[in-house]
Order: C-alpha cells, then sequence, then structure tokens
C-alpha cells in the first residue's frame, strides 16, 4: 500500500474531510486532495505530523511496515 492510500484510509476512519485534514496541516483543500492523490509530494513536517497525528509511525505511512502501532519512543535526553 502507498502512503496516498494510507492517508485516505486514515482519514476516513477517523470521518475527516480532506477539507479539515487541510486545515490542520495549514494548506489548502486542494493541496491536501494533491497528496492524497499522489499528484504532489508530501512535506516531510506534514508527513511527521501525520504520523503523531495517527498515532502511527512514518515507515507505515509510507509503506514501509504493516505494523500501524508506532515504535516505542526513546528515553534518550
Amino acid at each position: 500500500m502507498k502512503l496516498h492510500l494510507r492517508l485516505r484510509d486514515l482519514r476516513e476512519d477517523r470521518d475527516m474531510s480532506q477539507a479539515a485534514m487541510a486545515k490542520l496541516l495549514k494548506c489548502s483543500q486542494q493541496t491536501y486532495s494533491r497528496y492524497e492523490s499522489h499528484t504532489t509530494e508530501l512535506p516531510l513536517e506534514s508527513l511527521i505530523f501525520l504520523a503523531e497525528y495517527y498515532d502511527t509511525s512514518t515507515d507505515y505511512l509510507l509503506g514501509i511496515t504493516d505494523q500501524i502501532k508506532p515504535y516505542p519512543r526513546s528515553n534518550e535526553n
């Protein structure tokens, strides 16, 4: 599964519109729609925000792993 499909599925699982997600990402609905249709690259900052928002890992969003649970955070200071 690709990033754009996971973005759409996670957003729809939360019953969110593209406009609502775009507002969280501080972009237009059209821009967010392009992320989901894979016609525009998702900025790294947005990828990290979405991983935290959905409580998953960037690896899951990118399709590197199918494990939806995020990795444990390290306790390094």
